[in-house]
């Protein structure tokens, strides 16, 4: 009803657009097939770009997974040797971790025996220059046990000092000194009556302890320094020997020695010197430890008391120079003729060097009274000496010396008819004391 008030529809075209329609529909399928045509070679073009990219994608996938594949072989392989060589370290390590254990236990057994080995035997040395550092008077006065009661006390003296060590250290010492020398210069100071007095002394000194001993070096100074210097070298090179004490404040001459020894800060802990007289300077330089034992050992030096000279001068010469005096003053000496002897036994026939010429026989007169008249004074007869009396001792040089101050005083009293006596100098070097 609407549409039929509404009328007819508008006409769509013209008569003049209606005569020309054809024409335009062709133009406009034309534009339509270049369209598809475009649309198409689009198509294609990302068609042929997708088929591109799949088979790029395809390839990068192939190379991707071969080489994938590859890595996953050598990983495999990796890790099979890694497994090989991780049970190779685990076995290794079992066999190391139980080496380990044994060698813990063998160093641990070898720490206790070197700790053992250090801490036995210990000991302390008492090395004592006997010629300068002097044991107290009532000691060497008393012979044989006053060596033995100074031994005693030195070794009660160091002990003291030991500490904890005390009952497990040993105490060694050793005593070098020129025993006659000092023996005579101690007679002189006055603190012994005779020589033998230090000799018993030492006797006892050495016997009171096994590791104690008194050495009789001889003359000559060096014996005795060059004895300790050694005997130090040595034992500082023995870790047992904890402490060296050196009885030698009295001599400069070990002042090197020890500046040489205390370079090691070890060494330096480990040796002390004993003071009797008072330390010299060029020790104390050396920053050396020093101890006093006051109650054993004398703190002045020895002089000489004694008025005799002579006898200092011949202490100041050495054995050889004393001897070859001796052999001089036997040589020039005198001796007369014995009278009332004996006749002697043949005597063994001597070397001519060692024989004795006696002098011609006088002419006798013929009657007693003639001989009391005619008596001389006796004839003076040198003995020279052969080449080996060189070696003669002092003892048979003072009993001959004794002989011949007899014989000043000697009166031969009225002569008789006897032979002349031949005088045979080895038998009076054999006469007793």
């Amino acid at each position: 009803m609407d549409r039929l008030q509404m009328g007819p529809p508008p006409a769509l075209f013209t008569p003049g657009q209606r005569h020309n329609s054809m024409p335009v529909k062709m133009d406009v399928y034309e534009s339509d097939l270049l369209g598809f045509n475009h649309r198409f070679q689009s198509i294609r073009e990302q068609r042929e770009a997708s088929e591109g990219l799949i088979q790029e994608l395809l390839t990068y996938c192939e190379r991707t997974q071969e080489g994938l594949r590859q890595e996953n072989a050598t990983l495999r392989h990796q890790l099979s040797e890694s497994q090989l060589d991780l049970d190779d370290a685990r076995t290794t390590r079992r066999e190391f971790q139980q080496r380990l254990k044994v060698a813990d236990a063998h160093v641990q057994s070898m720490s206790a025996e070197i700790t053992n080995a250090n801490n036995r035997n210990l000991y302390v040395l008492v090395l004592l220059d006997g010629d300068g550092l002097i044991f107290q008077d009532h000691f060497v006065q008393a012979g044989i046990e006053g060596g033995k009661k100074a031994a005693y006390a030195l070794r009660r003296a160091i002990v003291s000092l030991c500490g904890q060590f005390a009952d497990e250290v040993e105490i060694v010492a050793k005593v070098c000194a020129n025993l006659t020398g000092l023996a005579r210069a101690m007679r002189r100071d006055g603190c012994i009556e005779a020589e033998f007095d230090l000799k018993e002394f030492a006797l006892g000194f050495t016997q009171a302890k096994a590791h104690f001993d008194f050495i009789d070096v001889g003359y000559g100074k060096e014996r005795a320094d060059s004895k300790i210097k050694e005997l130090t070298r040595w034992h500082l090179r023995n870790y047992n020997c904890k402490q060296i004490l050196l009885g030698v404040s009295h001599d400069a001459g070990y002042a090197p020695f020890l500046d040489e020894i205390l370079q090691d800060h070890d060494s330096r802990a480990r040796v002390t010197v004993i003071e009797g007289s008072p330390t010299v300077r060029e020790l104390r330089d050396t920053k050396v430890n020093v101890i006093q034992f006051e109650e054993l050992f004398r703190a002045d030096k020895l002089i000489n008391r004694s008025p005799d000279s002579s006898h200092n001068a011949s202490f100041a010469l050495g054995p050889g120079q004393q001897e070859q005096l001796q052999t001089q003053a036997l040589a020039t000496m005198t001796v007369p003729p014995v009278t009332n002897a004996a006749p002697a036994a043949p005597a063994a026939p001597e070397p001519a060097a060692a024989r004795v010429m006696a002098p011609a026989a006088p002419t006798l007169p013929a009657s007693w009274a003639a001989v009391t008249r005619s008596a001389t004074s006796p004839p003076q007869i040198t003995t020279p000496l052969a080449g080996k009396m060189a070696a003669a001792k002092a003892r048979g040089a003072s009993s001959l010396t004794k002989a011949a101050a007899a014989a000043a005083v000697w009166n031969p009293g009225p002569r008789g008819l006897d032979a002349p006596i031949a005088v045979m100098p080895r038998l009076l070097l054999r006469a007793p004391v």
